[in-house]
């Protein structure tokens, strides 16, 4: 029986993990990097260890002290929840070899598919169908057919992933890929495959019990992805025959069984048409879990407990009910640009279920993953569910930090995702809805992603600082703001969020203000009354949500300094970072689009590309520097000169 258990992870999945220990009785450990230390997975466990690290980034990497934890805090099992060392088989043999239950399957399951041109190998073996792969370290394997896809063999989650349009291009990506994926998994060795470009990406999960009964726990659909990372899942996957979805479940089965698999995992599959193709298999639990466990429910965590303690699972899993659909909101800009800093306000209501790792006043680091939560919901129809969420996004308090709140309503509300017609480029140019740069390309990073939604709101912007300037007043604070006995100037404000400024004060024809005080305005225009929630932050953020969108904006001073401008051309950090390469000097003529440099962030490499023809003015940095968000990296100067 498992008395004590550590979590070898943090931030959302620790935290679902604690919640199902809480409700068995088992008693729960958390771990902690410097920049954790007030997160709250870390309040919410019994009890809390500091890790130790050179590297805020490596610190839950470090096998020996996580073990080193379950001997100080008596810890008797490991769940390392997904990402770190989840589906690395030397660390489950250590946590084993201490004599510690090890949530999760054996480590010879790990590593049997650890690496995917092995895995792939195995599996059509096993009969499972796969496409093709090919080794990138003998150019002679490779053919002439493009697009290929090039992967990371050790690891997932998009990173060392590159798409290969043609063969002039091919070195370049394959060379960035194999750095991105040592970073990131501590191996550089890639392949290819052929890119299906249509195809969806459908996954099946598998539960297995130490007594030979495995599970096909449904299939969840997770085709709508950027940078190849999942934005959308759903469970079960719309548009499914029965003759494929018998054919997904048994070849996952076929894949579990043939590894010995013990435990919760994903089998994941790209299915074109009728065609099924296996991809990989995740040896953990998955983020998108709670989709499975909404629509069939159970408890996948209690259900991977019960297993580790040797218990039996029923002959076969639960039948589903209903419809759950998942959108991740992750911390980015409209260039998926990771956004780091204090997250003011995070409240998210409605029938909805919200797995996170943050909440109001947490700091989102750097150094990890920008996903703030998995907002779920259940309904007895899809279209039912759909509404759920939208409607629960929409009406979300997110403040402080820019996030892809709007692009998540956008899909889900989209004629193409509703009626089911869903694909690996869904997100990519000439899909159905196309945001981002083309991966990799942070030319437009920082562009502002923020829905002003209008007039409206920027006029309840205005209308709420006036008020806040006059509450504050020391002097005459009865009258009106800039009263005077003759009028010579309108009252207006300036935000660093549009070009124009917002008059107030006289107020555009047919507006009424109703009410207006620094954390609420009421507006009437043409007998329809809006209310607009104000929330103003030190460091003159303020942000405005209403049931038309949302919207966050900087005020600007009247008068700003002349050392708070920045030249014109200025290439600027998107994000903190390293710098991995520089590719151009002062002087050399640049075109529109053409790498200038590339920062490295939370593992990912993130081109930085001139944003016009010209010359380049200045270069600021150097590789191997350190840089802060918002700091300038180069200037470009458009035109010829």
């Amino acid at each position: 029986m498992i008395n004590r258990l550590l979590v070898a992870n943090r931030g959302e999945i620790a935290r679902r993990i604690f919640r199902t220990c809480r409700e068995l009785g088992v008693s729960t450990v958390a771990l902690f990097s410097d920049p954790d230390a007030d997160a709250p997975h870390v309040a919410e466990a019994d009890l809390a260890v500091r890790l130790p690290g050179a590297h805020p980034a490596d610190t839950y990497l470090n096998a020996a002290a996580i073990l080193a934890a379950c001997a100080a805090t008596g810890a008797d099992a490991v769940h390392p929840g997904y990402g770190f060392l989840s589906e690395n088989a030397d660390f489950a043999r250590a946590v084993i070899g201490a004599g510690l239950v090890w949530i999760g399957p054996p480590p010879e399951a790990i590593a049997a598919m650890g690496v995917k041109i092995g895995a792939k190998r195995l599996m059509a073996e096993a009969g499972v169908p796969v496409l093709p792969s090919y080794d990138l370290s003998d150019p002679a394997s490779v053919p002439a057919e493009f697009p290929l896809l090039v992967k990371a063999s050790a690891g997932g989650g998009g990173r060392g992933m590159r798409v290969v349009r043609e063969a002039g291009e091919l070195a370049r990506e394959v060379e960035s890929a194999r750095r991105e994926a040592a970073a990131a998994f501590g191996d550089g060795t890639v392949f290819a495959e052929p890119l299906l470009e249509r195809a969806r990406h459908v996954e099946v999960q598998v539960l297995a019990d130490r007594h030979g009964t495995v599970w096909a726990l449904g299939e969840r659909e997770c085709s709508v992805q950027r940078r190849h990372q999942k934005v959308i899942e759903e469970c079960p996957a719309p548009g499914i025959s029965p003759g494929t979805r018998e054919l997904l479940h048994d070849a996952a089965v076929r894949a579990a069984r043939e590894i010995g698999y013990v435990g919760a995992g994903t089998v994941e599959f790209l299915v074109d048409g009728e065609r099924v193709a296996f991809l990989e298999m995740n040896t953990r639990l998955q983020v998108e879990h709670p989709v499975t466990e909404l629509a069939h429910g159970v408890d996948l965590v209690r259900l991977q407990l019960e297993v580790a303690e040797g218990a039996a699972l029923p002959a076969g899993p639960p039948e589903p009910s209903g419809w759950a659909v998942e959108a991740r909101l992750y911390a980015e800009d409209a260039g998926y640009v990771p956004q780091s800093g204090v997250l003011r306000r995070f409240e998210i209501t409605g029938d909805v279920r919200v797995d996170s790792g943050v909440e109001s006043g947490s700091v989102v680091s750097p150094y990890y993953d920008a996903m703030l939560a998995k907002v779920v919901a259940h309904g007895a129809t899809r279209v039912q569910a759909v509404r759920k969420l939208v409607t629960a996004l929409r009406g979300a308090r997110l403040h402080g930090l820019t996030t892809n709140r709007d692009l998540l309503v956008n899909i889900l509300t989209n004629r193409e995702f509703l009626a089911g017609d869903t694909h690996t480029g869904f997100l990519s140019p000439g899909g159905p809805i196309h945001i981002g740069p083309a991966p990799g390309d942070t030319s437009s990073a920082g562009a502002a992603s923020t829905d002003v939604a209008g007039e409206p709101a920027l006029l309840a912007a205005a209308l709420a600082i006036a008020a806040g300037n006059r509450r504050r007043a020391r002097v005459l604070g009865g009258l009106p703001g800039g009263w005077r006995n003759v009028r010579s100037q309108p009252r207006r404000t300036r935000f660093a969020e549009i070009e124009d400024d917002v008059v107030y004060d006289p107020l555009p024809e047919g507006v009424t203000v109703v009410r207006a005080d620094p954390y609420e305005v009421v507006l009437e225009r043409d007998g329809v009354r809006r209310v607009f929630d104000v929330a103003q932050y030190p460091g003159g953020k303020v942000c405005v949500d209403h049931a038309g969108g949302h919207a966050e904006l900087t005020p600007l001073p009247r008068l700003p300094e002349p050392a708070d401008q920045v030249a014109p051309g200025s290439l600027l950090a998107p994000m903190p970072g390293s710098v991995l390469r520089v590719e151009v000097e002062p002087g050399d003529r640049v075109t529109k689009g053409q790498e200038v440099l590339v920062l490295e962030a939370m593992k990912m490499e993130h081109r930085i590309a001139a944003p016009a023809d010209g010359v380049v003015a200045a270069v600021h940095v150097e590789k191997g520097r350190q840089v802060d968000a918002g700091a300038v990296l180069a200037v470009i100067e458009e035109g010829d000169s």
